[in-house]
């Protein structure tokens, strides 16, 4: 699961997207259209980032399709540790994967 984790927050382009996804549903449970909202992302683009997410079980549903809510799925929650490593590595990073100068 570790490797899962690594690869779909930094292997990939959307990883960004998806762990600000992640990090909204461990606040609060949420559907789609709530997390388009709250992270001033496209409804299409949550939808496809939630799915990659199901597909590594990273999170789960629950209620039928169109008012479906996401949470943290008991995987991740037992990986906690390897989330927040991540999540820290991520904050050092911009939107385009440059790290960002301090000074």
């Amino acid at each position: 699961m570790e490797a899962v984790l690594w690869y779909v927050f930094t292997g990939t382009r959307g990883g960004p997207n998806r762990a600000r996804i992640l990090r909204a549903v461990e606040q609060r449970p949420r559907n789609t259209n709530q997390l388009a909202d709250a992270l001033d992302l496209d409804y299409k683009t949550v939808q496809h980032h939630l799915e990659v997410l199901l597909e590594n079980d990273i999170v789960q549903n629950s209620g039928d399709e169109y008012g479906a809510v996401y949470l943290p799925s008991e995987r991740v929650r037992s990986h906690q540790d390897t989330v927040q490593t991540i999540f820290e590595q991520l904050d050092g990073f911009d939107a385009n994967g440059s790290t960002e100068a301090t000074e």
